[in-house]
């Protein structure tokens, strides 16, 4: 099924499945009658998009029955406080994130390493875009949960967690083995403002906490039985993740 655009910045990937694009971030809505699984909720700035999102879908914010997050950069739970707090949403995570939202540390690009990477093309608007959005801003979540488990979770889709770490130590991907889609957060990405690569890719090395544990990361997501990627930056990738990854891994190398 060609993914189909429901209105700006919002694309149908399934009949359940929605990628969301926000400033510069995505975040995606697996939706199960009049409940829903949020996975990340874009910058600080973009949580206005992220309820109108729901909204565009028929959904309300109560009817989110938690938020999964890939990782606790800003950009990727700008307004998973806000949500919690105003409805009670549990923000959910691997183990090794929870610190990190909590703000006990901060593995994020430091505006220094931005700085020092200004000349390449793409970087200045991009950190201009980001200050604006909230990525400099502190944005702890104060009550986050391990979801404590290996296999699927009792959420609406069915996710199944899969630890990547080297964007951060615990950053996560989410399998949706019964719809045959991968939500690869930043692990595995197709655009970003600061890169001219298109098509399945990592990141930037400064974006990651660990790079050859980011490369490593790959290594988990090969083996899924899955044929659509919807990555924290870009648009939808079809084709089978091996093949996804293989392109990632031979961009790298070059």
């Amino acid at each position: 099924m060609p993914d189909a655009p429901l209105m700006k910045g919002i694309v149908r990937v399934d009949d359940r499945v929605f990628l969301v694009s926000g400033s510069n971030t995505n975040w995606i809505v697996i939706r199960d009658g009049g409940e829903a699984t949020l996975i990340d909720t874009g910058y600080p700035g973009d949580h206005d998009k992220v309820v109108a999102s729901l909204g565009a879908i028929g959904l309300r914010p109560r009817d989110v029955t938690a938020i999964l997050i890939t990782h606790a950069h800003n950009d990727h739970i700008g307004a998973a406080e806000r949500l919690h707090t105003a409805h009670g949403t549990p923000v959910l995570m691997h183990e090794r994130e929870v610190p990190h939202a909590r703000r006990e540390f901060l593995h994020q690009v430091s505006v220094g390493a931005v700085l020092a990477r200004a000349w390449r093309p793409g970087v200045v608007p991009w950190a201009v875009r980001a200050i604006r959005s909230g990525g400099t801003a502190h944005v702890p979540v104060t009550e986050p949960r391990a979801f404590g488990t290996t296999g699927p979770l009792d959420l609406p889709g069915g996710p199944v967690p899969v630890h990547t770490p080297g964007h951060t130590g615990g950053h996560c991907a989410y399998h949706l083995p019964s719809l045959g889609i991968l939500v690869s957060g930043d692990a595995l990405v197709t655009a970003h403002p600061t890169s001219r690569k298109t098509g399945p890719h990592l990141l930037p090395d400064m974006f990651h906490a660990d790079v050859p544990g980011a490369r490593d990361a790959l290594s988990a997501l090969e083996e899924l039985d899955a044929d659509t990627v919807l990555p924290g930056h870009g648009p939808p990738h079809r084709g089978p993740v091996a093949a996804a990854v293989a392109r990632a891994r031979e961009q790298a190398a070059r």
